[in-house]
């Protein structure tokens, strides 16, 4: 059984790039290697400047799995990601290859690296939590969740309904907190390298900021255009993906550029914000500085002896 890689961190640090090397560099040895996405955005076809998604020709000839195999108006959970993405992951072992984990979608890689069931659902009260959601709002229903479960209510965007109304839904069908559902130290599905990519906040939220104002200088808004075509209006998750719930806002006129672009922005730098806050958790993830000129080396250097021979660095902060 070949080994399995996985590189993590926020948004805008580089974590692509870095898959792509590794993926060369262990090809280099006569190691083949695939690429797994795990960036939950990156799932829907059409949603391409707004995500930084690698065009095909940008993938080094690099075998992709999980990008753009959902339509706009699914719904993406991390409960079918999981199974989803072993089944694809399992799959490259058995050819001989390494695969390798590329994105920053927190609860989709914990789901996917780590022994977790979920808990179950009840589709009736989810129904009722969910028309609840549209009533109030989502400020509401993350008050809400502060009083059944203050852990997860700090956990949790107080703009996503989506995951709101699935805390609560565990919360009352388990009786136990959100928060009890996820392991204190996490158990490893396989034996995984995990290599972390970040910097200083100050530096991060700049090239965040940088980021973010290219997407509308390369056509976010244009893109999203498309999209309503294809059902983002009525979309329950692609919709409210930071960049392009704001473009879709400007589209309608209710935001001019400007405070589509600051908006996006600042959502942007909490978002790497709570990456951080929920990776910093994860004591199996060796971190790297991605303003480091030997970062990738060391990345490389790190995932061939792994894969040679089990081996791993010794962990750092």
């Amino acid at each position: 059984m070949t080994r399995l890689i996985s590189i993590v961190g926020p948004t805008g640090t580089g974590k692509s790039d870095l898959g792509l090397a590794i993926a060369r560099a262990l090809s280099h040895e006569g190691q083949a290697a695939e690429i797994v996405n795990t960036d939950s955005m990156q799932f829907y076809r059409g949603m391409n400047i707004g995500t930084a998604k690698l065009a095909e020709d940008e993938r080094g000839g690099v075998t992709h799995h999980l990008i753009d195999w959902l339509e706009v108006t699914d719904e993406s959970t991390a409960a079918e990601y999981q199974l989803k993405a072993r089944e694809v992951i399992e799959g490259i072992q058995s050819r001989g290859a390494v695969p390798i984990l590329v994105g920053g979608s927190m609860l989709y890689i914990a789901a996917v690296l780590n022994t977790f069931e979920f808990p179950g659902q009840d589709e009736e009260l989810r129904a009722k939590l969910e028309q609840e959601l549209i009533e109030i709002g989502p400020g509401l229903m993350h008050r809400k969740l502060q009083q059944l479960d203050p852990v997860a209510a700090s956990r949790i965007d107080p703009l996503n309904g989506r995951r709101i109304v699935r805390a609560i839904e565990i919360v009352s069908v388990t009786g136990e907190p959100f928060a009890a559902s996820l392991p204190d130290e996490p158990e490893s599905w396989k034996p995984v390298l995990e290599i972390g990519l970040n910097s200083e906040r100050a530096h991060l939220v700049g090239r965040l900021n940088q980021r973010v104002e290219q997407m509308w200088q390369q056509g976010l808004v244009a893109e999203v255009e498309q999209l309503i075509g294809q059902g983002l209006r009525e979309a329950k998750t692609s919709k409210r993906a930071i960049g392009y719930a704001q473009a879709l806002a400007q589209f309608d006129g209710e935001l001019n550029e400007a405070e589509a672009i600051e908006q996006t922005k600042l959502l942007t730098a909490r978002y790497a914000r709570r990456q951080m806050s929920w990776f910093r958790r994860d004591k199996r993830i060796n971190w790297l500085d991605y303003q480091d000129s030997q970062a990738q080396g060391k990345a490389i250097d790190m995932s061939l002896r792994w894969v040679a021979s089990g081996e791993q660095p010794p962990l750092g902060e």
